[in-house]
């Protein structure tokens, strides 16, 4: 049997790293743009306006990793002859900086300014409408050629975000596990090697260890051991470990889920928390880890009912456009080792709801 891993060629990360920016861009090219999240370019700024090594050109992300922007960005890269393409930004300026930098054929250096999503070491880019729904994944040629991660930077962002992104890597491990125990290929269309399924744990584990005194610490501003080490679960353990390892129900029903509008305004992994939740009961995995996963999250302030996520009364019809979405042609909720049908996902969300409740009443 063939397995085959996938990896960025540079991974960076401490306080400070942006400093050095410049210079991991001057290895690749000599002429970037630079997509940029507009909440974040007064403090970015300098960092790139005072490069020598390099000419920078900075574009403001428009909002959302739709097509139309992509678009757009494609033709201000080509305005400005650039041979570099960097993001920087969230989860969805780092995926259309991807994709942006997949089209031209150029090397993409990717610089996040949140930790809420596992999105930045990976070679995929998912794409939405530009209402917000999701519509594909684009599976890119390569991962990124550089990832920097400034923890001073990361904290900056209000502590929901740093959770938001414990709750994307929760979900790492139990999908890796379902590919393993189901056969399913990864995002290279093989299977994951025993590397990455060991990484996938240690984020798990990591996440358990360390998730609450991060939250504690990153709520101040400030950076610590362990802030350092949910900061590398969530970007990098968890990018390995789902690029690598592969995805299964999580993911898939968090897609259900962005098609009902009152889940819109939560973030990507407050909905990949519960889409793992409903994935511990599809699969029926043991009592204690559903009691440490419920027992996590509520520690850490993550969604544990779907009224958290704006779904204060869902109709079973509205559940079951969920359910059904989830269960798509192609998608990855197949990758789990049981038989997989609408009705059983839609029962599946309907008892992690149930737990979830019992869960807040202990309270």
């Amino acid at each position: 049997m063939i397995t085959t891993s996938i990896f960025p060629g540079r991974y960076v990360q401490g306080a400070g790293a942006f400093a050095s920016l410049s210079s991991e861009i001057a290895r690749l090219g000599s002429k970037a743009l630079a997509v940029v999240d507009p909440a974040v370019s007064s403090f970015i700024a300098p960092a790139l306006t005072s490069s020598s090594d390099v000419q920078i050109t900075m574009e403001p992300f428009g909002g959302e990793c739709s097509g139309i922007e992509i678009s757009r960005l494609v033709k201000s890269a080509a305005a400005s002859a650039a041979n570099v393409i960097v993001g920087i930004g969230g989860g969805k300026a780092l995926d259309t900086t991807k994709a942006v930098a997949y089209e031209l054929g150029l090397p993409v250096v990717i610089a996040p300014t949140l930790a809420s999503t596992d999105a930045p070491c990976s070679a995929l880019s998912v794409i939405y409408t530009p209402e917000g729904q999701f519509e594909r994944y684009l599976v890119l040629p390569h991962n990124p050629n550089v990832v920097l991660v400034d923890s001073a930077v990361i904290v900056k962002a209000p502590v929901r975000f740093l959770v938001s992104g414990m709750g994307d890597a929760l979900s790492t491990v139990f999908e890796a596990e379902d590919c393993l125990k189901s056969g399913a290929t990864n995002m290279t269309g093989r299977v994951g090697s025993l590397t990455v399924h060991s990484l996938a744990r240690l984020c798990y584990d990591t996440l358990l260890t360390y998730g609450a005194a991060a939250k504690a610490t990153a709520s101040t501003g400030n950076v610590d051991d362990a802030v350092e080490k949910i900061i590398e679960a969530n970007t990098l353990l968890s990018g390995l470990g789902f690029e690598s390892g592969g995805l299964s129900g999580a993911h898939a029903i968090h897609n259900g889920l962005t098609a009902l509008a009152p889940t819109h305004r939560f973030w990507h992994g407050e909905k990949v928390a519960i889409g793992a939740q409903a994935l511990l009961h599809l699969t029926r995995r043991p009592k204690e880890t559903i009691d440490a996963v419920y027992a996590f999250c509520a520690s850490v302030g993550l969604p544990i009912t779907l009224a958290e996520i704006g779904l204060v009364d869902p109709t079973d019809a509205e559940l079951m456009q969920v359910a059904e979405l989830a269960c798509a042609p192609g998608e990855t909720i197949f990758n789990a080792p049981v038989t997989v049908t609408p009705e059983a996902v839609l029962a599946a969300i309907k008892a992690a709801d149930a737990r979830g409740r019992l869960q807040m009443q202990a309270r």
